[in-house]
Parts: C-alpha cells; sequence; structure tokens
C-alpha cells in the first residue's frame, strides 16, 4: 500500500482525501451494535452462508440446503448459524423437523448504509 491515497481518489464515486466519506461519525453505542454484526460477518464460512441464503429462490433457505455445501459437521453449520442468528442478521423458522432460514434486510441496510459514502446515490 504504498500511495493509499492515490487509490482511493482513482475508485470512481470517491473524493479526494480531504473530503468526508460518511455523513457524521458514528456513536459509541452505534460502534457497538456495528462491531458485532461485521464480527459475525468476519468468518468466511458464515459469511458465504449470508450469501447462500440471501441467493435462495424465494429469499429464504432449508438448513438441509445448506449443510451440503460446506466440507463441515451438521454441528460447525449449526454453530455459524447461531451466531448470525444472534447477531440478528439472519432469522430462522422451523417447519417439522427442519429450520428455514432468512436474511433479515432491515439490517444488511443498516450495514449498508453505514458503508455508503457521503453522497453517494442508492
Amino acid at each position: 500500500m504504498s500511495n493509499q491515497t492515490g487509490l482511493l481518489t482513482e475508485l470512481p464515486g470517491v473524493a479526494g482525501c480531504c473530503s468526508p466519506l460518511v455523513r457524521k461519525p458514528l456513536t459509541a453505542p452505534q460502534a457497538v451494535d456495528l462491531s458485532r454484526l461485521f464480527k459475525a460477518m468476519g468468518d468466511p464460512v458464515r459469511l458465504r452462508l449470508l450469501s447462500l441464503i440471501a441467493s435462495h429462490e424465494g429469499g429464504e433457505a432449508c438448513v438441509c440446503d445448506l449443510s451440503g455445501v460446506f466440507d463441515l459437521t451438521g454441528p460447525t453449520i449449526s454453530h455459524h448459524l447461531k451466531v448470525l442468528r444472534e447477531a440478528g442478521l439472519i432469522a430462522g423458522e422451523r417447519r417439522g423437523t427442519w429450520i428455514y432460514y432468512r436474511i433479515q434486510p432491515e439490517v444488511l441496510a443498516q450495514l449498508a448504509a453505514v458503508l455508503r459514502p457521503a453522497g453517494a446515490s442508492v
């Protein structure tokens, strides 16, 4: 990263180093809440699980559809899903013996709002 500022100014829609990237700084409680979400997504398996659920037809996926994608045990997949659920990124609904998971779009919208530079369109 020899010229990080130069890289930023070359990206479309990113202003120079003196322009603020966000509307206003996070408050301490906001930072705590958001760090919990980012921490939950900070594992490659969990990030991929989020992607699989979000891209699944109908916007939800059965745990049976998710388990076969990874070379991991069922309990390990369940642990990762629990972390995502406890962070509020997904919700689960039991139907018979299976649990169906769906993304919580309002939580992802909150994350997107934090990451979107000031003045950027949606």
